[in-house]
Order: structure tokens, then C-alpha cells, then sequence
């Protein structure tokens, strides 16, 4: 029978990338997590001095979405964090087998020292070139996605990010000279999924579909020139960056659940009406 209360690691693994994906919160001891510092795609770290009646509290009170907790090997911690959650109404689980298992089963993880600052709210705040087009909606995705769901994206004129960067304490993405730019013929997207160790089959297939549609590699695959379409329209349908962000959101969630679970599928016309001919 299963737990109660509980989410197993392939069950949340499904959900992950998703707009369905829960709140990941790492209760794991500090000791526990310097040794193993790697976290769960979009995971939110709780110290133990976090884990008071009054913290959960606030911690309640600021979540809407469902919440898995997550500690080393899916005990008190994580237990008696998510029953705490559950008292102040929020939908949480605690994994199964906790952060052990997931390793075990091979699972992404990704490593929180990659993101280099963060606000004052634990929000980790990037800036671009503003009229973003694929790679400059492709990796906000991404980073929402699968790094931090609470992500700050800044739109400002080119000759500006730098100087932005510098001035407001966020990272530069998606511009000459920058570490998360293109490298070797790889676009940013590509980028962010190597540095934060993010390699997966459906993540991969996205990722040349999109440096072909932004490196105008159209005979990478034949969806290039899809997204490219998609993109460009998106680009003349909103003058408000951030609003073409949110648009762009659900244009990648639909091609990230096409390249993890439909890829073998088909549609063809007339339908099988099961009519004799």
C-alpha cells in the first residue's frame, strides 16, 4: 500500500518541467547537505533554523501550489515538515525515500552553486537584451522550469545589460562575453542545460530544436522551423517583453511535453471513421 501523504521520485519526476510541478522544499541538515550540496530541478532549501512552527507558518502562508518536501532519506524532517504544512492548509507531501532514492534512481539534480545571486527574497535575478525572439525565452523557461521557479528576468536595451548587471547584482545572459552565452556553436539554452547538469532525452531534443530556430539551423530538425515561426510571431503579437514571456511559457511548456511524450505520435487526415469506403 502506498504511504500516505506521500509522492514517490517517479511521480514528482513526471511532474517536473511542468506547469503542474509542485513547490520543492530541501529540508535536509546542513552537515547532510554539505556533503551533497546537489539539489532537486527548482528545489527551495529550508536551514534547520527555518523549521519552527512560526516559519512553517510563513512559509504557508506565502504558497498556493502543492508542496513536496524533501529531506535525506524521506523521514522526520521531511515528514514532520510537510504534516506541519498540512495544518495550515497547504496540499503537501514529503518523498518517498527522500533525496537517497532520487540519486539512486539516477534522477536529474542541479548544482545551486551555478546560480550566483540572488535577491534579498531568494529569488535568483538575470538580465538580457530586451525583444527577445527564442533563446531569450527558451532559457527564462528553463530557468522557471527546472532551476528556480521564482526566477526575476530583467528586458533592457543591449548596451545596457552589462552595465544593468552590474548595477542591480543580476546575471547577464544571452550576450557577447557573458558566461551564459553561446559557446562553440551551442546556444545559452544549451548552455544552462550542460552547466546545471540537466541532460535528458526530451531536455536534449528540445535543445536542438531550439539552436536551430536561433542560430537559423532550420535542417537540425524538422520542428526548427516551427518554433522559429511561433517565436517571431510571438515577437509581433506583444511590445511588452514580459508579457511575451508569459506567452512564451506555455509555447515551450507544449514543446517540452511533445519531446518528452509524443514524439512517436501522429495525426493524419480523414480520420478513421470506421465507415466502409
Amino acid at each position: 500500500m502506498p504511504a500516505p501523504d506521500a509522492i514517490s521520485c517517479e511521480q514528482l519526476a513526471r511532474l517536473l518541467g511542468t506547469p503542474k510541478a509542485p513547490v520543492i522544499l530541501d529540508v535536509r541538515r546542513e552537515t547532510v547537505r554539505a556533503k551533497d550540496p546537489r539539489l532537486l530541478p527548482g528545489a527551495r532549501t529550508l536551514s534547520e533554523s527555518d523549521l519552527t512552527a512560526e516559519h512553517i507558518r510563513k512559509i504557508a502562508s506565502e504558497i498556493a501550489e502543492p508542496v513536496v518536501v524533501v529531506c535525506a532519506e524521506g523521514h522526520q524532517l521531511s515528514q514532520g515538515t510537510a504534516a506541519f504544512l498540512r495544518t495550515e492548509g497547504v496540499h503537501a507531501e514529503y518523498l518517498l525515500g527522500g533525496q537517497a532514492v532520487w540519486v539512486a534512481a539516477g534522477l536529474p539534480l542541479i548544482d545551486p552553486g551555478k546560480v550566483t545571486v540572488r535577491d534579498r527574497q531568494g529569488r535568483s535575478l538575470w538580465v538580457t537584451r530586451s525583444r527577445p525572439k527564442i533563446d531569450r525565452i527558451a532559457c527564462p523557461w528553463l530557468i522557471r522550469r527546472f532551476i528556480d521557479p521564482r526566477a526575476v528576468f530583467l528586458f533592457v536595451a543591449p548596451a545596457e545589460v552589462e552595465d544593468v548587471a552590474a548595477r542591480f547584482g543580476a546575471m547577464p545572459f544571452d550576450i557577447e562575453g557573458v558566461f551564459w552565452s553561446h559557446r562553440d556553436g551551442l546556444c545559452t539554452f544549451d548552455v544552462l542545460i550542460s552547466e546545471f547538469g540537466l541532460t535528458t532525452p526530451a531536455l536534449d531534443r528540445l535543445a536542438l530544436i531550439v539552436r536551430g530556430a536561433d542560430t537559423a539551423q532550420l535542417d537540425l530538425a524538422p520542428e526548427c522551423a516551427g518554433l522559429l515561426a511561433a517565436s517571431l510571431g510571438l515577437s509581433r503579437m506583444y511590445s511588452d517583453d514580459l508579457a511575451q514571456l508569459e506567452a512564451g511559457m506555455a509555447l515551450y511548456d507544449a514543446f517540452y511535453r511533445w519531446a518528452r511524450d509524443a514524439t512517436d505520435e501522429q495525426h493524419n487526415w480523414p480520420t478513421n471513421s470506421g465507415k466502409a469506403k
